[in-house]
């Protein structure tokens, strides 16, 4: 029987988001990174100090990759961008989808080797309007098309297994990848079936010991799955729409989860009032930092 653990956290930031989403951590600078998406805002939160900021986009973004102390990588509705940390300015680094205005960046993660595995998706969630993409410095590759919703992405710590998922398919995929460049080397295979079941699979994130440790939207949880695909426990989170956890602390060994109150009319939001807040699950984890990208 899978365990299922009582919410023991607490919050990191209490102002509710309408979409909380792509949180990171950079370990340089002790500073955790997520997005209101809907929002078209990038969040900072300096953990030893609990200072906080939050700096308005140009548009609606999803993604934030650590490039080195003075440069990030944003993914965006308009494509990827280099921001300057110090400055918040924004440079285009490359298109990844041109021509469809109706679509926006979602789920995605740096492979080990240094490249960006990045999803879109349709504004309104339309039946299969996005794709995945991998990007290599500024090579992009499309590596699976007719995507609703992607989310889930996340790699073995040595960079051999990649995972992701059709949230509205809701079946975890798990494939083979080149350690050295982060593109698959095989067929996905199904790792984790739970089709028809009504919470969706949202991110994920892979530890140290391969386990992944996936945002269920609508359970308000962050369930745990060994390497094989087996259930190993549900922690729950105080927020019915938990959206993405990440690995943050000096030692990669705390977890923090974003959620959203998207959707939520007023009565929903009522009997769900931490819907939208930042929380930290105050488990005890096996981390392992989001890679920099490799420009």
């Amino acid at each position: 029987m899978t365990e299922t653990h009582d919410f023991n956290g607490s919050v990191l930031f209490d102002t509710p988001l309408a979409l909380g989403e792509g949180p990171t951590y950079d370990p340089a600078t002790d500073t955790a990174w997520w997005f209101n998406i809907v929002g078209k805002e990038l969040h900072e939160l300096h953990l030893a100090s609990g200072a906080k900021r939050v700096h308005a986009l140009p548009f609606m973004a999803s993604v934030l990759a650590r490039i080195d102390s003075q440069r990030q990588l944003i993914a965006s509705e308009d494509g990827l961008f280099i921001r300057d940390t110090a400055t918040g300015a924004l440079s285009l680094h490359v298109e990844f989808e041109p021509g469809k205005p109706g679509n926006r960046s979602n789920d995605g993660r740096t492979h080990p080797s240094g490249a960006l595995w990045i999803g879109t998706m349709g504004k309104s969630a339309e039946d299969g309007a996005g794709a995945i993409y991998h990007v290599a410095g500024s090579t992009v590759t499309r590596l699976y098309d007719r995507v609703s919703i992607p989310n889930s992405i996340c790699f073995s710590p040595d960079g051999s297994i990649g995972y992701f998922v059709d949230s509205k398919v809701n079946r975890l995929m798990r494939v083979a990848v080149d350690p050295a460049t982060g593109l698959p080397a095989g067929e996905a295979t199904v790792l984790v079936d739970v089709a028809g079941e009504p919470h969706d699979i949202d991110g994920s994130v892979c530890d140290g010991e391969g386990n992944i440790w996936n945002a269920r939207w609508g359970a308000g949880a962050v369930d745990r799955y060994a390497p094989d695909g087996r259930h190993l426990a549900r922690y729950r989170v105080p927020a019915s729409q938990s959206s993405c956890p990440a690995f943050i602390g000096a030692s990669a060994d705390r977890l923090m989860v974003t959620s959203a109150f998207q959707g939520m009319d007023a009565a929903a939001r009522a009997a769900d009032p931490q819907a939208g807040v930042t929380f930290e699950l105050g488990v005890s984890v096996i981390g392992v930092f989001d890679r920099p990208f490799r420009l």
